[in-house]
């Protein structure tokens, strides 16, 4: 595991000098600073690189939700506080995991574990990376970079963050929405059908009431309301 380095946002002294004991047991985690309001923390992050923040929600000023946002292109959030009816609002600002006070040193060993398979997940998925020419793209498989042809990409299909590019040989997981790939002009060639499914177009053989073919034996759902759009686009 390399190294991984982290800052700590607490107005609370007590509470923020046990989370540097505990972060620092981990050796792979390097404590950059610690702060005690969210002002100071903004500031330093924008002038380094930060992989995790562990954060408090009710501070003075800032307060840790309004900092996570401003913060959003560090890649792990914990936030650590007393406050658990925030719990909701901070999954949707892409926390990996939420703490109740008060902490102790097994709750925040999990929360390490869970930001080590994170990483490991991120680190080695297959990353969209860019296009050869116009019919290939290179994509990341730990360190090493495969060529994928786009037309032998059968369907896409969406794993929450994920996409698994599927093709006869193989299944490529690229960290990227099924919707953001779409968007891409690599991608045109493809049509959703499904929430969770995208299809190359060229390759449909038929539509059934709940189905769509790329051939008599391999079919993706239709969602509802994707049916009629599909059939006009066609």
């Amino acid at each position: 595991m390399k190294n991984l380095t982290c800052i700590i946002v607490d107005d609370d002294e007590i509470d923020q000098l046990m989370v540097v004991s505990f972060v620092k047991r981990f050796p792979h985690l390097e404590l950059l600073g610690a702060f005690m309001n969210a002002e100071e923390a903004l500031a330093f992050c924008q002038k380094n690189t930060v992989d995790i923040v562990f954060l408090d929600v009710d501070m003075p000023g800032m307060d840790g939700l309004q900092l996570r946002k401003s913060l959003s292109g560090i890649p792990v959030c914990i936030f650590i506080t007393s406050h658990p009816e925030h719990a909701v609002e901070s999954f949707e600002l892409e926390t990996l995991d939420f703490i109740v006070k008060p902490l102790k040193f097994d709750r925040f060993s999990k929360a390490v574990e869970r930001i080590n398979e994170f990483m490991e997940i991120k680190t080695k998925a297959l990353l969209y990376e860019s296009s050869i020419g116009g019919d290939s793209i290179y994509i990341k498989e730990g360190h090493e970079q495969t060529k994928v042809k786009l037309h032998e990409i059968l369907y896409l299909e969406a794993l929450k963050d994920y996409t698994l590019l599927v093709t006869n040989e193989k299944r490529h997981c690229v960290l990227s929405s099924i919707g953001t790939l779409l968007k891409e002009h690599h991608f045109q060639s493809f049509i959703r059908v499904h929430r969770s499914f995208a299809v190359q177009r060229n390759l449909i053989h038929r539509i059934g009431s709940h189905e769509v073919f790329l051939n008599e034996n391999l079919s993706v759902p239709i969602g509802r309301s994707y049916k009629d759009d599909l059939n006009i686009i066609l």
